[in-house]
């Protein structure tokens, strides 16, 4: 699952992360127990969120909000809004796209609360999560349950109420998978990366089946570009706060590279796939040379970055990877929505 190493210059002047812990590491009930080692800066920030206490008023509900992680559940919307307008040929009514984006961003948005319900205990013990509604104690525990839980059942109600079973299968599958399959592994395995893009790609396909009824060969194929485009942006992200995920246990990198190359070969890989993958809507005329010319060249330039990155790894270049990656994906669904073909 590599390409040859001749590709890359061996990474140079990169600290090695922290050993990470053995498997099924025990989770940690407070932040204390993490603070004895950290340093001033973070004991500080621990202090801050033991502080912070339960919301009042309008931070509660900001709190309950952020539970949603409203950035990435606007993402999950649009993929699938895109996905339905690809698959409608073009020729989407209002309604049933609306009835889409609102069912799926209600159980996306549960699917995400319940997430840090489950990672409660982990994210007091990283930097970049401990000022979480639930961490900080803006949120209980059990109010995060409730309120995912009903917010899925909610969600993919609607959808099967408005569009049909099959889309409100599919969502409640991608929720069953993000939080029984990807969460659970994050700890055990790093094929957890690979696990996680599945839930993360299915937003393709509950488009696509809102609005055909079916799952066929080009809803598989956006599933398939929404899965490729996620791995070098995750991958990325993993390298660059590798030392807080394994701060938490969390196996986001493989424990045995110490330096990065296995990472870097695997980010060149799954650019180099997306690129040729992006393209396949318009050879099976679901879009026209339009887009196509827009996916290929945003495909270079991923790639490009990505190589760049994977021959240093220096933090600047995968930054560059995960910030270009994360611009790629709307502009390439904004080529499909100017340029998605009618078909008679």
């Amino acid at each position: 699952m590599g390409l040859s190493s001749g590709l890359f210059r061996p990474p140079r002047h990169i600290p090695a992360p922290r050993p990470p812990p053995p498997p099924n590491p025990p989770l940690m009930a407070s932040a204390e127990a993490s603070s004895s080692d950290a340093p001033p800066r973070a004991a500080a920030e621990t202090a801050d969120v033991r502080a912070s206490g339960p919301a009042r008023g309008g931070e509660r509900v900001r709190a309950f909000y952020e539970l949603t992680k409203p950035g990435i559940a606007g993402f999950v919307m649009m993929t699938a809004g895109v996905s339905y307008f690809v698959g409608a040929a073009g020729q989407a009514a209002l309604l049933p796209v609306l009835h889409t984006l609102l069912g799926t961003v209600l159980a996306t948005g549960g699917a995400l609360a319940l997430n840090q319900y489950l990672e409660r205990d982990v994210d007091r013990l990283m930097f970049r999560t401990r000022r979480r509604p639930i961490p900080s104690g803006r949120v209980k525990p059990v109010e995060a349950l409730l309120f995912g839980s009903v917010l899925i059942a909610v969600g993919t109600g609607y959808l099967f109420a408005t569009l049909g079973w099959l889309p409100a299968a599919l969502t409640l599958f991608s929720a069953a998978a993000y939080n029984l399959a990807y969460t659970p592994l994050k700890s055990r395995s790093y094929s957890a990366t690979l696990v996680g893009a599945i839930p993360g790609a299915m937003p393709a396909l509950i488009g696509w089946s809102a609005a055909t009824g079916t799952v066929t060969l080009g809803g598989l194929v956006l599933f398939a570009i929404a899965f490729l485009w996620q791995l070098p942006h995750v991958l990325a992200l993993a390298w660059l706060l590798r030392e807080d995920y394994a701060r938490a246990g969390f196996y986001l990198t493989p424990p045995a590279d110490r330096d990065g190359a296995i990472i870097a070969r695997q980010m060149v890989l799954y650019t180099v796939a997306l690129l040729p993958v992006s393209l396949v809507p318009t050879l099976i005329n679901l879009t026209g040379w339009i887009y196509f010319t827009g996916a290929l060249v945003l495909g270079a330039v991923l790639l490009v970055w990505t190589i760049q990155a994977a021959r240093s790894m220096e933090r600047v270049a995968l930054r560059k990877v995960f910030l270009g990656s994360l611009g790629y994906q709307p502009l390439l669904l904004g080529f499909m929505l100017i340029d998605t073909l009618p078909r008679g």
